[in-house]
């Protein structure tokens, strides 16, 4: 098989949702109907239940959420899928940002009883910045739902996208039957199978045929029928270009608890999502099937294997071809790197990869030199800038309340830092060494402390910190003009890890009075990377 041809089989994409819209479980839905797992989990944290098999983390088990994005890769109808199951916590938004620079599709799930949420919004956003065509999965349609027709209005209005409905529902709530496809003109209604563990039973027929009528009361049958007559008048026809340019999102319903609609989802996302696409290295766009193999790092995790303790970059392939044990360059270094403990990943599990295609993730153990945004090439003029680096907004310090622990609290606080959740930052003139930890969320601390405690033995203290904004100030300065620096009471300077200057606000009026008494200085929300990415 010819280069081109393995990667028009990738696809390579996340589930995006508010927190308990659903995603988790359609990630294990997907599997299952992939064939990827036999008996799907549930992500609920009941005793005696079945852990989630992307839910890897202890912590994630006992909290039923996805706190870190993990990486799946399976096989399915001559596709080969990497499904990148991203964290649906508030606090996990940095996490979840950057494994969207890695995909080319977003599955977007939404709790048809609640409509459209905060976090969907914010996501969405991120995708649309991005151009990355949108599928979107009305879930929960087996409990109360929202009339469809508003489900669709909404979608349009508030995230001002074309809605394309791939398939309608039947019935609503406890009556809820299963779904219309309006490409196919066939209706599919499913039955339940005990906890959703298995694939669920459909049978298929047109909306006339006498099997499905009879299993459908009159008032669901002309109620569909009716909104079928509306969508025909009103939705204009589907256009898989606009799909690809993310101006339209085609819409599917069902249920992934019980398995209602999921084969429908993946069967439909799979013929319409695009392969690996174009990406661009600096003032070049380099097609996946550009000769020299290149990708960046886009994630990083410690102690995935606990008993070895190890280190995996996670690396999305974009051009060329990836073969175990080849030697490349380390564009952020310049040094020369051999890919020999390379592997395909399944949440914890793994197996040894020895080639790989643009839209493949590979999983690179060791490395400690490795760090988030760098790009591994055979050709070292390509540079990729896909990660971004986000302000924090909750600060605190970190203690370590038993000194006999040092090296291991060091240890592991230095391997959690690489993996780039978290970011430290060092104090002006402070004599006190106790880290400062930055953090787009708080629930980020409540991690690091478990993970170094049940990771590294360590234990931990954490001290809240008075600050709530950080600023970066962007200009040049030199020692002399930063003692200058008149700050508001409460406020601090502080360094980043590159060394860049930022100032640390009780409030954000006191960021404002700051901004508004120095007009010399310049001021940015944004880390500088990200203002010269603008310019």
């Amino acid at each position: 098989m010819d280069t081109l041809e393995e990667i028009s089989q990738r696809r390579t994409f996340a589930i995006i949702s508010h927190p308990d819209a659903g995603k988790t479980t359609m990630t294990e839905k997907l599997l299952l109907y992939g064939g990827a797992v036999q008996l799907a989990g549930s992500v609920t944290a009941r005793k005696h239940q079945r852990a989630s098999t992307s839910d890897w983390m202890e912590l994630e088990r006992k909290r039923g959420i996805s706190i870190s994005s993990t990486v799946l890769q399976f096989e399915y109808g001559g596709y080969k899928i990497n499904l990148l199951d991203t964290p649906g916590h508030k606090d996990f938004s940095e996490d979840t940002y950057r494994v969207l620079t890695a995909v080319d599709a977003v599955v977007m799930i939404i709790d048809a009883g609640k409509g459209i949420e905060t976090q969907t919004r914010k996501l969405f956003e991120v995708c649309r910045q991005r151009k990355v065509p949108i599928f979107t999965f009305m879930n929960k349609c087996d409990r109360p739902t929202l009339e469809p027709l508003a489900l669709i209005d909404e979608l349009e209005r508030v995230l001002q996208i074309k809605a394309y409905p791939v398939n309608w529902p039947i019935g609503n709530g406890p009556d809820f039957k299963g779904v219309y496809d309006r490409q196919s003109h066939q209706v599919h209604l499913f039955e339940r199978t005990v906890g959703g563990q298995y694939r669920a039973p459909v049978s298929i027929g047109s909306l006339a045929d006498p099997v499905i009528r009879e299993r459908l009361d009159e008032s669901t049958y002309l109620k569909v029928h009716e909104e079928l007559g509306m969508l025909e008048i009103m939705a204009d026809s589907f256009n898989s270009e606009s799909v690809l340019a993310g101006d339209t999102t085609p819409v599917f319903f069902g249920s992934a608890a019980n398995n209602f609609g999921v084969q429908l989802l993946l069967d439909g996302f799979l013929k319409q999502s695009p392969p690996p696409k174009s990406r661009r290295a600096g003032e070049r766009v380099l097609a996946p099937d550009f000769p020299a193999f290149s990708g960046f790092v886009f994630k990083i995790q410690a102690n995935m294997d606990p008993k070895h303790r190890d280190r995996i970059a996670f690396v999305r392939v974009c051009t060329g071809k990836f073969e175990r044990d080849m030697v490349v360059t380390h564009t952020r270094t310049g040094n020369k790197v051999r890919l020999s403990s390379s592997h395909k990943l399944f949440a914890r599990e793994r197996e040894t990869v020895d080639e790989a295609y643009p839209g493949d993730i590979v999983g690179l153990v060791g490395h400690s030199e490795l760090g988030i945004g760098d790009t591994l090439t055979t050709d070292p003029t390509i540079v990729y800038d896909e990660i971004p680096r986000f302000t924090p907004e909750t600060f605190a310090f970190l203690h370590n309340p038993n000194t006999a622990k040092y090296k291991q609290f060091r240890q592991g606080l230095d391997q959690l830092l690489q993996e780039g959740v978290i970011q430290i930052l060092h104090l002006k003139d402070s004599a006190m060494k106790t880290p400062l930890l930055a953090a787009v969320g708080p629930l980020q601390f409540e991690v690091v402390q478990y993970r170094l405690e049940s990771e590294y033995g360590a234990e931990s203290r954490l001290e809240t910190a008075p600050w709530t904004v950080m600023r970066w100030l962007t200009g040049d300065y030199h020692e002399a003009d930063v003692e200058k620096i008149q700050l508001p009471t409460g406020a601090r300077l502080a360094y980043d890890k590159q060394q860049k200057l930022v100032a640390l606000f009780p409030t954000e009026w006191s960021a404002n009075y700051f901004i508004e008494t120095n007009p010399k200085i310049t001021v940015s929300a944004l880390p500088p990377e990200l203002l010269r990415r603008a310019a």
